[in-house]
């Protein structure tokens, strides 16, 4: 399960997007920096190993060392407003990438508590016709590309090598 889009919801509702491939990566920083006037830094872009700012903060959040991208601080990109909805514009730049080739989407949420961003996430989806995904629960300490969270996405059990 290597090549996967990784929606995450965290317990204060901040919605997150993991993209695995960098050459996708790639394809979605060209297609919002084209559509969104950003001027956002490919290379910055493609090393970031997730996204978790709004679309006017995503130059301040790549500049950032990517240790320091965690935690309380992180704005998410926003969703939970039918106003300002920036997953539905995520979500058509990665259904672009993708396009013609299987995307494996996974949403993880911490048991939706935050029923807004989730519906948000969802009009997201629905807005790109994106039918297919699948929730995810995972060993919530797992740091994303970590072994043991890349055991967890796979649902295989951990082993000692």
């Amino acid at each position: 399960n290597k090549d996967f889009v990784l929606v995450t919801i965290d317990k204060d509702g901040k919605v997150f997007l993991t993209i695995d491939d960098k050459e996708k990566r790639t394809l979605v920083v060209n297609s919002l920096n084209a559509s969104k006037n950003l001027g956002v830094d490919v290379a910055k872009f493609k090393a970031a190993d997730f996204i978790g700012a709004s679309f006017g903060e995503l130059n301040s959040f790549l500049s950032v060392a990517p240790e320091n991208r965690k935690g309380n601080a992180l704005p998410g990109i926003p969703c939970k407003d039918t106003t300002n909805n920036e997953m539905i514009d995520w979500m058509r730049a990665v259904s672009e990438a993708y396009a013609g080739e299987k995307m494996d989407l996974l949403l993880k949420g911490d048991n939706l508590a935050k029923y807004p961003s989730f519906k948000g996430v969802m009009t997201a989806f629905k807005r790109n016709d994106i039918q297919k995904f699948q929730m995810v629960t995972n060993p919530e300490n797992a740091p994303v590309g970590s072994e043991l969270y890349k055991k967890s996405m796979n649902g295989e059990k951990r082993e000692n090598n």
